[in-house]
């Protein structure tokens, strides 16, 4: 390394803040291509087609669940190299990935495409919806190779303390997502097709403005002559699976919601669903965030087997997370009607539904940022299956447990508690597996 990195500095609640706040201003930002879609789309066409774009969400998180653990897992293997000084293996090991991922996403475009016919069929739904649904499918899986790209270059550029121009990034294409939302849907009417191709193009800005700096030589990872090493993906897989089994089974519980609220209410409840997810998911993004910023450093003090910095690492972090804990549970409490109020007016019957839902979920803030710090630090720290049993846990067996037992005793409002009973009881399984590896990580 030609200069004094972050990696070398004291680890202080300033160092940590300087190198974490990008990226948690990063991903807030990356919340919005989504929830700006929702806004436009709801206000601008209607909760029809806001009903469309969440029952699309399923496969969407399939396509991208393997871009995003090999950008979670290849990172942690990466800079776990670079800690070990390892430097140009770990460079040749990076573009070996990044092209393992154009590989992926062209293959995952054209299957997509195959199936499309076959994806919404079964489900139940009014003409239109379903007419929602491939539109914006269809063209929102056009951009599915810069998508995968966005998601490796934004993690590989925090790690190569490019934090802020990830940030720069994340913000111009959640600015453009916006403009093009407005221009292509009110503007030339191109309606919810304007929406995933604005989508698109706001994530297409970190894959070009990425694909410049890691070619050049100057960058801490840049890319050279790949050399194909079956171990490091195969190590990259199983530290990013739990990752990959997040997104994988968000879809499946998504769908699940879908099905539960068709049941019950119908598409309007379908609607309210989307929105209490944008509320969550915008509040999840300060977590995520967070546990991005400070995973290279994990693997990178791993590496080092510096325990004294992994300690103070860990400290901090779980002083940060109960704080952003206690901040987003209150202002979701007290902004809910207002936030509501942005997707769907309150004479429409999605209103009532929706501010119901929100205060009821709200209770799972109190244990989303642990379990997401905890999960995230397993992966950086290569062990990959704990990360996994944590994720899995958390986003699927919970949830499913939760999603069955819940509506039959209560309802509506069981559907609503499902989530934060589920975070409760992956609350509990992060504690446990916290304490019982601190001794083996020194954390």
């Amino acid at each position: 390394m030609e200069k004094e990195n972050v990696y070398e500095k004291p680890v202080t609640l300033t160092n940590i803040m300087k190198f974490a706040v990008p990226t948690i201003a990063m991903t807030v930002f990356m919340s919005f291509y989504t929830m700006v879609d929702g806004l436009f789309v709801s206000n601008l066409i209607g909760t029809n087609a806001l009903s469309a774009i969440n029952l699309t969400a399923p496969v969407i998180q399939l396509v991208t669940a393997i871009s995003t653990m090999l950008a979670t897992g290849g990172s942690a293997v990466i800079m776990k190299k670079m800690g070990e000084g390892r430097d140009r293996e770990a460079r040749e090991d990076f573009t070996f990935l990044i092209l393992v991922n154009v590989l992926a996403g062209a293959l995952m475009c054209v299957i997509g495409y195959g199936m499309m016919g076959r994806i919404f069929a079964g489900m139940n739904l009014s003409q239109e919806v379903e007419a929602y649904c491939v539109e914006y499918l269809s063209r929102y899986l056009l951009f599915t190779i810069p998508i995968l790209l966005m998601n490796n270059f934004t993690l590989y550029m925090i790690a190569s303390e490019k934090a802020s121009l990830s940030l720069i990034c994340s913000v111009t294409g959640g600015v453009l997502n916006m403009a093009l939302d407005y221009v292509f849907i009110a503007g030339v009417d191109w309606g919810i097709s304007g929406a995933a191709v604005a989508t698109g193009l706001g994530y297409s800005v970190t894959a070009v403005v990425g694909f410049a700096v890691f070619v050049r030589k100057k960058s801490l990872l840049h890319f050279t002559r790949p050399v194909f090493r079956l171990k490091v993906l195969a190590g990259a897989a199983t530290n990013g699976c739990s990752e990959m089994a997040t997104a994988l089974v968000t879809g499946i519980i998504t769908m699940m919601f879908n099905w539960t609220m068709l049941r019950y209410v119908g598409e309007d409840g379908v609607a309210a669903v989307t929105i209490i997810m944008y509320v969550l998911m915008f509040a999840s993004s300060l977590y995520t965030g967070y546990s991005y910023g400070v995973a290279p450093m994990i693997s990178f003090y791993h590496g080092e087997k510096n325990r004294e910095k992994l300690k103070k690492l860990a400290g901090i972090s779980l002083r940060v997370i109960a704080c952003i804990s206690l901040i987003t549970v209150a202002a979701s409490f007290l902004l809910t009607e207002p936030l509501v109020s942005v997707f769907a007016r309150p004479e429409n019957p999605v209103y009532d539904l929706a501010v119901t839902g929100n205060r009821i979920c709200t209770l799972a803030l109190f244990f989303i940022g642990f379990n997401i710090f905890v999960s995230g630090m397993f992966t950086a720290l290569s062990n990959g299956i704990i990360s996994a049993v944590l994720a899995f846990s958390r986003s699927f067996v919970f949830m499913l447990i939760m999603m069955i037992a819940l509506p039959v005793l209560l309802g509506v409002n069981g559907v609503w508690l499902a989530t934060p009973a589920a975070e409760l009881m992956a609350f509990a399984l992060s504690i446990f597996l916290f304490l019982k590896y601190r001794a083996r990580y020194g954390y």
